[in-house]
């Protein structure tokens, strides 16, 4: 039989039961599933993944079957069409992989414990039970389990449990949903409890190594986030519970099973008491995050992954609106700003990036789909400008009807686009369709030539990039009302520019509010306007002011060493995200210096300056009644003046470390990082090392183990990087879900990037073994080309993945990897004389 392009399209299932046994002991588990469905064809596919089939029946019958495991099928012909029952026996292992079914690993008082969960997004439910496991596929489950149970454990899943009868636990039967939300999980867990005010059971679950009160911030933002989410949506929440449960291995952040969504500890429980509101926020966004999807994503599922944005895109926006709105003086767009904002304008502007949008088959390649700079930020970003354009009682209502239509089954961009547009009389797909379908995204040009005030839009590239000739629908949020809302041609002109500046009496911008997807390069004339007036910009005006002059020098469109002189001017301000954009720039200046040189010399005696004022006015300490700005900003002038080598720093945070040696977990959490690897930098001993990496094993607290490894890694001495990158197979150490930010963070320490990168080529069929079946494999080399910079290392990079570019699913990173990094070489190479000769400059 041919291979079908869906398997929905032979057979649809309207109902499952799922009965399974599983031995933690033996790692084995055997299933039992029936299946009522619609079968369009007598020859028709199931999935299956590592299931050892042992019988098929059709209407009780049995009936023959094949393995075709290229294509993860049971392939049967069956005796009619129409209406079907299929039963389905088999056995299976539970895997180490972070897939499927799999065991979390961890200690308490000395005893190796585990807890078995799920992660069956994208492909993976069908290595735990026979399916079609494709999200249009939707269908009601029944789901019994048995396990080796033990007294006192628990056992959870996307619904209440009704009965436990013999040993097994039968849930109650599910709505309808897609294969890919099935989740549940057992063992030994602690919870708390609360009910929304219109009734939704909320609860949070993790292991017996935390502590009770760590689960109190994860309970509040997730019960208060179901509640802003059903009046925002005018929606009810569609289940009887929302069960939040912390897994100790976890591969993505977290994920969005229907009433039980699954996290890395790091983003679910935490220390109430001495966790950085960064961190704070962060966990709150995921949580919310997660939420968003039960709605937008799983009531309402994209047809098929070509549309995944459709989940991700509206959910890393919802997270924003739902935390502004219940903790607003958190001024969490603030954080959109800094992390995603960048994150999509760096990677869309590579040549070859995917769009939004894309078609795709290949499960593998469906995996690579989950570019967070594309998908999830870029996706945002374009939603972002949809909510500036409609407003928010528009939006509310067309998403009404977008939920009422399509509930329980699926949808497309285009429904999302209709039900959006009848709300608000606005053409939105054909708006939003340049942006989703097309990679990349528009540099504006603001320039006045011969007096008149003209705007030029082309792609951006950072890097070489094939101009086709795409344009784009901009939202251009101008300052000055004479320009269009929506700039959607080649270049048009604004009028005569004095007359404009006299009558408007401001500089003129584009973008103001930095919510549309472009980035804006001004001429001389506008952007002087600008930089002479930039004190009465607002905080996120300032930061687009930096954000855009860096990628334009990362591209080649001006100087890099003419931004250098620029950096000053902010370097005082007491906003978060001016600091964070301007600490970008100057952090990228590192690349164009060797360790230990005069220039680097330099570069120190520059970051010296930017951020002496700033810790003088901020401190180490945090301080009572101190602004959030004041305590998000700290971290970035204390990361500069560590790196300035100032040694009233080294000293001040010596005598924190050596005031705090025996309780380090207690050092405030927003600079413990900077205490810890200062001591290891420049107080370093195997004794200090040993502590440490003790700490680390010992400590069930997320926040601490990651500045744990950060300090660790920052090592120079060659025995201890040794031991580090020893330990990278470790699991007892260094778990698989947190192997890639040891390995990047080893990597980029110039004294352990050698033996890093020796690690990874030795060791890349271990690696793939390891992780190589979940999606966020690829990143692996992301991280590599976000530091090599150096013709060597492109050189020694294309040697190692090229060979790899046939791949499924490595192929477009592969390729737009190497482009960043020859970009990043050839940009060091024009640019490094006037770089440092620009810092020269400034300092002296």
């Amino acid at each position: 039989m041919a291979e079908l392009k869906h398997f929905y399209e032979a057979f649809q299932p309207a109902y499952y039961d799922v009965y399974l046994d599983i031995n933690r002991e033996t790692k084995q588990f055997i299933g039992k599933t029936t299946i009522i469905g619609d079968a369009k064809q007598q020859s028709i596919a199931i999935h299956q993944k590592y299931l050892s089939i042992e019988s098929v029946q059709a209407d009780g019958q049995d009936v023959s079957f094949t393995i075709d495991n290229d294509a993860e099928a049971i392939r049967i012909d069956l005796a009619k069409v129409g209406n079907v029952t299929l039963t389905i026996a088999y056995q299976a292992a539970l895997t180490d992989s972070m897939m499927g079914i799999y065991p979390s690993y961890y200690e308490l008082n000395g005893v190796k414990k585990q807890i078995i969960g799920t992660q069956f997004e994208t492909t993976a439910a069908r290595q735990a039970f026979p399916s079609i496991d494709e999200p249009e596929a939707k269908a009601t489950f029944d789901l019994a389990i048995k396990f080796d149970e033990q007294p006192g454990e628990t056992i959870i899943s996307n619904m209440p449990e009704n009965r436990v009868e013999n040993g097994v636990h039968y849930f109650e039967t599910t709505v309808r949903m897609s294969t890919y939300l099935i989740a549940f999980a057992f063992g030994d867990l602690q919870s708390k409890m609360t009910t929304t005010k219109s009734g939704v059971k909320v609860g949070v679950f993790a292991t017996k190594a935390h502590k009770a009160n760590e689960f109190d911030f994860a309970l509040d933002i997730a019960k208060r986030s179901i509640e802003f989410y059903e009046d925002f949506y005018q929606t009810p929440y569609p289940l009887p519970h929302s069960w939040q449960l912390a897994l100790p291995d976890f591969s993505a952040g977290a994920m969005e099973n229907w009433g039980l969504v699954t996290y890395r500890e790091a983003y679910l429980v935490l220390d109430p008491d001495n966790t950085a509101l960064d961190m704070k926020q962060l966990v709150a966004t995921v949580i919310a995050h997660e939420l968003a999807h039960q709605w937008f994503g799983d009531l309402v599922t994209m047809k098929w992954w070509d549309d995944l944005w459709l989940n991700e895109s509206f959910a890393n926006m919802m997270e924003y609106v739902a935390i502004d709105a219940i903790e607003p003086d958190w001024h969490v767009w603030e954080m959109f700003q800094t992390s995603d904002v960048p994150m999509a304008l760096q990677r869309d502007a590579i040549d070859g990036v995917q769009s939004v949008h894309v078609n795709v088959e290949n499960p593998a390649e469906i995996d690579a789909l989950f570019d967070s700079a594309i998908v999830y930020a870029k996706g945002a970003r374009m939603l972002v400008m949809v909510r500036a354009l409609l407003g928010d009682d528009a939006l509310r209502a067309g998403l009404k009807n977008y939920f009422a239509a399509h509930k329980y089954g699926n949808a497309t961009g285009a429904d999302l686009w209709s039900a959006l547009g009848d709300a608000s009389d606005i053409n939105v797909g054909a708006i939003m369709n340049s942006w989703l379908e097309q990679p990349g995204y528009p540099v504006v040009t603001a320039a006045v030539e011969n007096d008149q005030l003209t705007l030029t839009q082309q792609q951006f590239f950072s890097g070489s990039g094939q101009e086709v000739g795409r344009h784009w629908q901009i939202p251009l949020n101008s300052n000055y009302d004479v320009a269009p809302a929506i700039f959607d041609q080649q270049r048009i002109m604004l009028g005569d520019y004095g007359t404009l500046r006299k009558t408007n009496d401001k500089p003129f911008r584009v973008n103001v509010g930095n919510n549309s997807h472009f980035i804006v390069k001004y001429d001389d004339t506008l952007l002087d306007d600008i930089l002479a007036n930039a004190d009465s910009l607002d905080a996120i005006s300032q930061l687009q002011v930096l954000q855009d002059l860096r990628l334009l020098a990362e591209a080649g469109h001006i100087s890099y060493a003419s931004v250098i002189p620029m950096l000053s001017r902010f370097a005082n301000s007491h906003s978060t995200v001016v600091n964070a954009a301007l600490y970008r720039v100057a952090n990228n200046l590192k690349k164009f210096v060797t360790p230990d040189s005069d220039e680097e010399k330099n570069l120190q005696k520059l970051f010296d300056q930017l951020s002496a004022a700033q810790v003088a006015r901020l401190g180490w300490l945090p301080k009572t009644g101190e602004s959030n700005d004041d305590q998000l900003s700290r971290p970035y002038v204390l990361n500069a003046t560590l790196y300035a080598k100032n040694t009233g720093a080294i000293a001040s945070a010596h005598e924190l470390f050596t005031a705090n040696k025996a309780k380090l977990i207690t050092l405030p959490a927003d600079i413990r990082v900077f205490v810890l690897t200062n001591e290891v930098k420049n107080f370093g001993s195997v004794a200090l090392f040993d502590q440490l990496l003790a700490a680390y094993r010992q400590s069930f607290d997320a926040s601490f183990k990651s500045d744990l490894s950060a300090a660790l890694t920052s090592t120079t001495d060659p025995t201890s990087i040794g031991r580090l990158v020893e330990k990278f197979k470790d699991a007892d150490t260094i778990k698989p879900q947190d192997l890639r930010g040891w390995f990047r963070d080893v990597l980029a320490n110039d004294a352990g990037q050698q033996a890093a990168w020796d690690w990874i080529r030795n060791d890349w069929q271990w690696l793939d073994d390891t992780v190589g079946g979940d999606m966020e494999f690829t990143t692996y080399i992301t991280v590599i080309a976000g530091i090599f910079h150096t013709p060597a290392r492109l050189a020694e990079f294309k040697e190692f993945f090229e060979p790899k570019l046939a791949t499924p699913g490595m192929t477009r990173e592969i390729t737009m990897d190497i482009k960043i990094i020859e970009s990043r070489v050839g940009l060091i190479e024009r640019e490094k004389d006037a770089v440092n000769n620009a810092v020269s400059a400034v300092i002296n």
